[in-house]
């Protein structure tokens, strides 16, 4: 139940500690009000057995099953151990030093060791850091390439047409430097830790708990020893909860306890909904004799077209062999459903300006992760009762410069100013029982993300024009280089990603070229080198709404497009047994939890939960 991992130990202490304090009664599950299956079992395959979508109430295999949850306190609960949320730990518990009190800081996150799911490009721009550690050079941050040239090109299918980054474009890369954000993730668990952060690793937040004034109590990890069908095996162990006067969500771009969150407190009520992008990512070793320490490459153009948002990049590292980055991310508000990502991101790779850099090289490491593109426009509300959002889970990236850890870090930064004066107050002055802390809101409007944020927001949404590409990038040559977004409107996106594609009748099929195994490569054998494992015989956490929905609307009206914009091979179409017929097989094994399915599925059936604590992508420095 337990992952091993570096702080497995004080994981340990903390469970211990748990199971001698008085047990409470479980939270009611958030779930419940969701209905079964329209369909019956005769004419349609179940594919969902998660308590989600089947409660356990109604299950007569639950009866009897013991279902109280050990329960801690501490003053503040983290969900996530990303930038944001380390970040957040570390600012508390310096504040804590600095003024002599008392604080506990506990962090779960799901991943079996931090950093472990964290992927990204990534070019780190360091203004963040050097607000929270000015000494992080001595501290040996893993920063050891900084960026020395930049190359941005615009593609053909044959040819390249450079563009000069001039200084003031937002994909100058002066300054920054080129990491593996799972490596600097890690670092700052080593620094949180030193700082006494509870940090633990392998358990998954699976459910937000509340006061019964409707303030947020804190969270419950998942429940672990549950069948493939649903039901109890002989090892249940219920979750445990963790209770705060205050809970950080850190989850990343699309948090399954976020989007709880926004129905619960309407909490999008006054944004644009969110906008997404999948990123795609390899690790390659190179020739030497075509390593570049410190070159930074972008691309747009080929081979996506003028109307579907996207790009490259290519990152040469600097760490002590002759590593590059490579990438390709797509706007999740394409059109096409016959579109593949991961096809067209193995399709750029035989670009003639790209190829001669991997030829000869191996890849040795493979992920993907969505990207929350909105911007400013969809920033939701930020604080409710009990509770604040962080880092990427609201939305923070800044989308021309493709960066979103430095915004993500000052985001946690700011949350722990904001509510240590009243975590550590000895007379709690709240008007609910879980703290409400406005003033993180307040702090964000008046500081640099806010700024940067502000210059920038029309830049996505403005290639929604008849130019696509070419017009967005003409907007931000004047608008932005310019005038520096200073421009008195702000441009709205086109509305859910999901609610973008066309009919496949009304689309044209992409023919992908086959891989050749050198430069480009199957999908499978690319999920291989992710490192991705989850505990077999456990309900597969890719829920379905209505299992009837993928095959009578997806397939038939979209041709599936399930099976082609996951970039893990998780969903799949195969003929029934019965041969009257085609049913969707779901792979939840192969999941990397980038939550791209739950984004663009054109029904909204899917709802992305956490799996058994510990399962997913083992990225090493990715």
């Amino acid at each position: 139940m337990f992952p091993a991992s570096r702080y497995s130990s004080q994981a340990h202490r903390c469970i211990r500690a748990w199971k001698t304090v008085q047990t409470e009664h479980a939270a009611p599950q958030l779930y419940t009000t969701l209905h079964r299956r329209t369909c019956s079992s005769g004419t349609v395959p179940r594919v969902t057995t998660h308590y989600t979508i089947h409660p356990r109430d109604k299950d007569p295999r639950w009866e009897g099953i013991e279902m109280e949850r050990f329960a801690d306190e501490a003053d503040v609960v983290i969900v996530g151990g990303g930038p944001a949320g380390l970040t957040a730990a570390i600012r508390l518990k310096q504040l804590a030093n600095e003024h002599e009190k008392e604080l506990r800081v506990c962090l779960v996150e799901k991943a079996s060791q931090i950093g472990a799911h964290t992927l990204s490009g990534a070019c780190l721009e360091p203004t963040a850091l050097s607000e929270l550690f000015p000494d992080w050079k001595e501290r040996g941050a893993p920063l050891n390439t900084p960026v020395t040239e930049d190359v941005f090109s615009i593609l053909t299918e044959k040819h390249r047409i450079p563009v000069p980054m001039l200084p003031g474009l937002p994909m100058r890369n002066h300054g920054n430097y080129i990491v593996r954000l799972g490596n600097f993730v890690r670092w700052l668990g080593e620094q949180a830790e030193e700082l006494g952060v509870e940090l633990y690793p392998g358990y998954a937040a699976a459910e937000v708990l509340f006061h019964e004034d409707g303030s947020v109590k804190g969270i419950a990890t998942n429940d672990v020893g549950v069948a493939k069908d649903g039901s109890p095996k002989d090892v249940f162990e219920r979750g445990m909860e963790l209770h705060a006067k205050v809970t950080l969500f850190g989850e990343g771009c699309h948090g399954h306890l976020a989007k709880q969150l926004y129905k619960q407190f309407n909490l999008r009520e006054n944004c644009e909904p969110q906008t997404y992008a999948i990123g795609l990512k390899e690790l390659w070793t190179i020739d030497e004799k075509k390593w570049r320490p410190g070159r930074v490459e972008h691309s747009v153009g080929w081979p996506l077209n003028r109307n579907t948002y996207g790009g490259s990049f290519l990152y040469h590292l600097n760490e002590g062999e002759p590593l590059v980055a490579l990438g390709f991310v797509v706007g999740l508000d394409y059109t096409n459903p016959y579109l593949s990502p991961f096809r067209e991101f193995q399709r750029w790779k035989h670009h003639p300006f790209v190829a001669p850099t991997l030829e000869g090289g191996h890849r040795i490491a493979y992920g993907a992760r969505a990207l929350n593109e909105g911007g400013l426009q969809s920033l939701p509300k930020l604080t409710f009762p009990g509770g604040l959002l962080i880092g990427c889970s609201p939305g923070f990236m800044n989308v021309p410069k493709i960066k979103g850890t430095h915004t993500a870090m000052k985001s946690g930064m700011l949350a722990a100013e904001a509510i240590f004066p009243k975590v550590t107050a000895e007379s709690l002055d709240s008007e609910t029982t879980g703290l409400h802390v406005p003033e993180y809101a307040d702090s964000l409007k008046n500081s640099w993300i806010w700024k940067e944020l502000y210059a920038v927001r029309n830049i996505r949404p403005s290639f929604h024009n008849y130019f696509g590409l070419y017009g967005g990038m003409v907007y931000t040559g004047i608008f932005y280089w310019v005038f520096r977004g200073k421009e008195p409107w702000t441009l709205k996106h086109c509305g859910l990603d999901a609610n973008q594609l066309k009919p496949a009748k009304d689309c044209t099929p992409i023919e992908y070229p086959k891989p050749d195994g050198k430069i480009s490569f199957d999908l499978l054998s690319s999920v291989a080198l992710s490192g991705t494992n989850h505990e077999g015989d456990q309900p597969p956490h890719l829920t379905l709404k209505d299992d009837s929905v993928p095959v009578a609307r997806n397939l038939a009206i979209y041709d599936g497009p399930e099976q082609r914009f996951c970039p893990a091979g998780v969903y799949e179409y195969v003929p029934m047994e019965t041969g009257d017929g085609m049913r969707l097989q779901i792979n939840a094994q192969n999941c990397v939890h980038c939550k791209t399915c739950d984004i663009k599925d054109p029904s909204q059936n899917i709802n992305w939960v956490v799996p058994e604590g510990g399962g997913g992508p083992a990225y090493n420095g990715m």
